[in-house]
């Protein structure tokens, strides 16, 4: 299921949002690669969420253009794929129901449905829990279903919008890790929105930086790190102290 990196999956140009009088983003444009994992960090209320709320198409933007694999993005069309901030599996599903829902409301063909849920099952580790219900797992494990959902459709652009925000560290860091897992396996494409700027050094190869609203790309950051990452390195360090920086000074 892997896919080749290098060309551009996502093009944003110019994307511009009012609510009435609200200005909230302005003039963003940037390109994400095949196959690429983007996290995007600014200011508390800066508008991160309306930016990804844009980028799958449940707000139209003001002015701008977004395009998928070279054509606008349509949700009719192309393959958006969302994990909320709140718990979003079913709870009258099981964990294998819960996984071939997405894929059986588009209608995909059920040998293929078969092969993929079995692929994520055994990736997330859930074959024991395959006939159990989300209130019957633990955090950690009911959190698996939800991501395992978000990638087993093999979207075209995967948004995540702080999932872990209410989570401890020991298990964010745990859940990080089966996200970079999946990813690496699968190949999607991921933007990834947290708050916590050691998340998003930890998780992505390019970290954007919004400003304030009217939020703007403040800054690109690349993140060389070698897979997996140590939190402690002087260079990861450094470069969450520096993406911490730009959030706070303007």
């Amino acid at each position: 299921m892997s896919k080749a990196k290098g060309e551009y999956k996502v093009e944003v140009k110019n994307l511009t949002k009012y609510f009435g009088d609200l200005h909230v983003l302005d003039d963003i444009s940037f390109n994400i690669k095949e196959g690429e994992f983007i996290c995007v960090v600014g200011p508390t209320g800066c508008g991160k969420t309306t930016f990804l709320n844009l980028l799958t198409k449940i707000y139209e933007p003001t002015k701008g253009n977004l395009f998928i694999d070279g054509e606008p993005a349509d949700p009719k069309k192309h393959n958006l794929s969302f994990v909320f901030q709140e718990p979003s599996s079913f709870p009258w599903l099981t964990v294998e129901e819960n996984l071939r829902f997405g894929l059986e409301i588009k209608n995909v063909d059920k040998a293929e449905i078969d092969e993929r849920v079995e692929s994520i099952i055994s990736l997330l580790g859930l074959e024991r829990f395959r006939n159990s219900y989300p209130h019957q797992l633990s955090t950690s494990m009911a959190q698996r279903i939800i991501i395992g959902r978000a990638f087993v459709t093999d979207p075209d652009l995967l948004l995540m919008d702080e999932p872990y925000g209410q989570m401890d560290v020991k298990l964010r860091f745990y859940l990080e890790d089966e996200v970079i897992r999946l990813w690496q396996e699968l190949g999607s494409t991921v933007v990834f929105i947290t708050h916590n700027t050691e998340e998003a050094v930890y998780l992505a190869e390019k970290i954007l930086i919004l400003t304030n609203k009217p939020a703007t790309i403040k800054e690109e950051v690349i993140v060389d790190l070698p897979r997996p990452r140590d939190v402690t390195s002087p260079e990861f360090v450094e470069i969450r102290k520096y993406v911490t920086d730009q959030i706070k000074w303007w």
